[in-house]
């Protein structure tokens, strides 16, 4: 007979973190309504890379404000769109993958329309998501839950990703799937969506301040007391 394990420390871990961040960093607000359609969200995905947030959300803006709609930015040459992008880091390669995600959306769907989602359960719009060219699983749960969506799918960016491996939370050499799978059983089942969003955000910025690639200032990260590397350079 097999005997309950009972909650899994991780969730409390997980549980106990939230205040910590909010009590450093403050309370983030989801984005604006006109930044929070679904297919305002992929765009802005899929040309972020390596580009900070409100630059990439200036850019989304702009192509759909210079071409008219979604529709017409599919068509568009990638001429036209590099130097639409020609803030973002990598302008050439948002560019295509850009047009690329865009036309498999008209040819699925006939119009660069993600609606359908909506009736689709959260696993299985990822899914949809995923098999879109250039579209990963970051990009994906960030459609699904920071859009009008609202599901609980909580992104992982580098920053994320690299904290919940010193903490201990996923595996330590876990790539995004294999720690998204590792981490959603043990999300607390109270959080809402926002809360999935307001936490990928505040992880995002202990990533940036604290709990950097190299040199890590654990002494004074909000997380020390309940991170596996935390504690070990305390010692």
């Amino acid at each position: 007979m097999e005997l309950p394990l009972g909650p899994d420390p991780r969730t409390e871990r997980l549980r106990r973190l939230q205040p910590l961040l909010v009590q450093r960093f403050g309370r983030i607000e989801r984005a604006a309504a006109e930044w929070r359609e679904p297919e305002w969200v992929l765009v802005q995905g899929v040309i972020g890379a390596r580009t900070k947030s409100e630059v990439s959300n200036a850019a989304t803006d702009r192509l759909v404000s210079r071409f008219g709609s979604w529709e017409a930015v599919a068509a568009a040459s990638l001429d036209e769109l590099q130097a639409e992008l020609a803030t973002q880091t990598y302008p050439n390669v948002a560019a295509e993958r850009l047009k690329a995600a865009l036309q498999a959306i008209f040819v699925e769907r006939g119009a660069v329309d993600l609606a359908h989602l909506e009736d689709l359960d959260t696993h299985a719009a990822m899914r949809w998501l995923e098999d879109l060219p250039g579209i990963g699983r970051k990009i994906a749960a960030g459609v699904v839950n920071a859009s009008t969506l609202n599901r609980k799918a909580m992104v992982l960016d580098s920053h994320h990703l690299r904290i919940l491996r010193r903490m201990g939370i996923v595996p330590p050499r876990a790539d995004t799937k294999r720690a998204y799978t590792a981490l959603e059983p043990v999300l607390p089942a109270e959080w809402t969506a926002a809360e999935y969003d307001e936490h990928h955000l505040l992880m995002k910025k202990v990533g940036q301040t604290y709990c950097r690639p190299a040199a890590p200032e654990c002494a004074g990260c909000p997380a020390q007391s309940l991170c596996d590397t935390g504690r070990r350079m305390a010692d």
